[in-house]
């Protein structure tokens, strides 16, 4: 079966770095994100992100959601290793080019690298992304095939269109093992064996992941990128843990932007019921340039009025001129004005936008302080008994 040509999906999170150029590249500019908030939640190679979203003008918050380490006990990969040669696989499934490095990495400091090499030189080897089969060609290996889908289940279901009935499969596993797919492969008569070069584990600071949580539900972030599903998984689990998973859900179902780097990645927010972007080639300047487009397209508000042509790029608001950041609370209800085009927004609305409004007096209150905030604070204007407007 030929390698099938097709883009990256990462599991694992490892994602492909095709940005080193960009700021060179028509259309690129650098003030793109102005008054944008974007999270990050990958741990490995986030720089890349980060740099990315920063030097088009957005302020980026860093919550690593999740960290890779190297397997805690490399006499387990070793004894693994040592069964894997023994067991002279039929098929190896690479999953991770960091995965492959590692296992190859520690064969070596166990003195028996040039045995898995030779074991593997007699293996079909199977990759499920160009970066994994990048890993088996470093290692001095050919690959036979790529999966159709670079998905670990699309792997699997290679393996078994050719029959896996007496086969030995070999499988590098990554930070988040399928054990559904093991399953696949041992009902339909292989014998599997198993390697993980590699884990996943939780941030050793969960501080800035549960600072993340309270910046998604109170609309303090604009779009959260979303690298490998353990992080989407890690994030619920930390809002779980203090009682806010539905409040954060709702926040991502109505004001915050959740971008993942394909579709694997996105299945528990899709299973939550978001509707997470994505971009078609699952890459990593793939992702950075749709999160650009939707935030300037979709998430920035325009509206000529009274005093002017106004702008809400984010948090930044500008108006004949003026430029102002805006609080979170402000932000909100300024958000909800706008889009109203000028029409009247009662009260009873403006207070189901922020929970802690209980009454009409708190939104009173919290109008006052968005004017006061605002450049021209007769832009917002009462409607007596009614609520308020923008006046246009």
């Amino acid at each position: 079966m030929s390698p099938q040509p097709t883009d990256t999906t990462r599991r694992a999170g490892d994602t492909v770095n095709d940005t080193s150029a960009e700021a060179s590249q028509p259309g690129f500019r650098a003030d793109q994100l102005e008054g944008f908030r974007i999270a990050v939640t990958s741990d490995r190679r986030s720089e890349d992100l980060i740099a990315a979203f920063e030097r088009r003008g957005a302020e980026v918050v860093h919550a690593p959601a999740i960290r890779i380490a190297a397997a805690a006990d490399d006499a387990r990969i070793t004894s693994d290793t040592e069964a894997i040669i023994a067991g002279r696989p039929d098929v190896l499934l690479a999953t991770t080019s960091y995965g492959i490095r590692r296992w190859f990495e520690a064969a070596d400091a166990a003195g028996i690298g040039h045995e898995l090499t030779e074991t593997l030189e007699h293996s079909s080897i199977l990759v499920r992304g160009p970066k994994a089969r990048g890993a088996v060609r470093a290692a001095g290996l050919d690959d036979d095939g790529m999966s159709d889908e670079e998905t670990t289940k699309s792997l699997v279901d290679y393996v078994l269109r050719d029959g896996a009935a007496g086969k030995t499969i070999a499988v590098q596993l990554h930070g988040f093992t399928d054990q559904p797919q093991l399953e696949r492969l041992v009902a339909a008569g292989a014998t599997v064996l198993t390697v993980a070069p590699y884990r996943w584990l939780l941030p050793e600071d969960s501080a800035r992941v549960l600072r993340l949580v309270d910046l998604i539900c109170a609309g303090g972030v604009d779009a959260v990128t979303f690298t490998s599903a353990p992080a989407v998984m890690a994030l619920f689990g930390v809002a779980d843990s203090i009682g806010r998973l539905d409040e954060l859900q709702d926040a991502f179902s109505e004001t915050v932007v959740a971008a993942a780097v394909g579709p694997v990645t996105a299945g528990p927010l899709i299973a939550a019921g978001l509707a997470p972007i994505v971009p078609e080639r699952f890459r990593m300047g793939a992702l950075i340039k749709l999160v650009c487009d939707h935030l300037e397209q979709q998430r920035v508000l325009r509206l000529d009025t009274r005093f002017g042509p106004v702008e809400l790029r984010g948090r930044l608001f500008s108006v004949a001129g003026a430029r102002t950041t805006l609080p979170p609370s402000s932000l909100t209800l300024l958000r909800v004005l706008l889009a109203a085009g000028g029409t009247v927004t009662s009260r009873a609305s403006l207070t189901a936008t922020l929970p802690e409004m209980q009454d009409d007096h708190a939104v009173d209150v919290a109008i006052s302080r968005l004017r006061q905030a605002l450049p021209e604070p007769g832009l917002v204007a009462t409607v007596i008994k009614r609520g308020y407007r923008i006046d246009v």
